[in-house]
């Protein structure tokens, strides 16, 4: 297991990943922290408020993006998605039940 130090909305977390996601976690990690500067003056939310309107702004663009009609390119056939689009979206899911559940116990 591999030991992360992740920076999201100025404040920084210690997390454990498998070896070799080192480089997923960053990029969700990368998502996360730009939905949490979007928030507004993180020095004004508590984490755990930072936390959740982060996740909640992210469950919102994957709602959203579920329930818009798919558009195929041009040039591209009608697959399905690819199993790392699957992967974004379930560790999404993830991170957003897990930050509610910090939400609720903090509160």
């Amino acid at each position: 297991m591999a030991q992360m130090k992740l920076e999201i909305g100025g404040r920084s977390f210690t997390v454990t990943c498998q070896d070799g996601e080192e480089a997923h976690l960053s990029k969700l990690a990368d998502m996360v922290d730009g939905k949490a500067r979007e928030s507004g003056d993180p020095a004004g939310l508590t984490e755990s408020r930072m936390l959740l309107y982060s996740a909640l702004q992210l469950a919102d663009e994957l709602h959203n993006a579920q329930a818009a009609p798919a558009q195929p390119a041009a040039d591209s056939d009608t697959s399905p998605p690819s199993p790392v689009d699957n992967q974004i979206v379930a560790a999404l899911e993830k991170l957003a039940d897990r930050t509610e559940q910090l939400a609720n116990s903090l509160e």
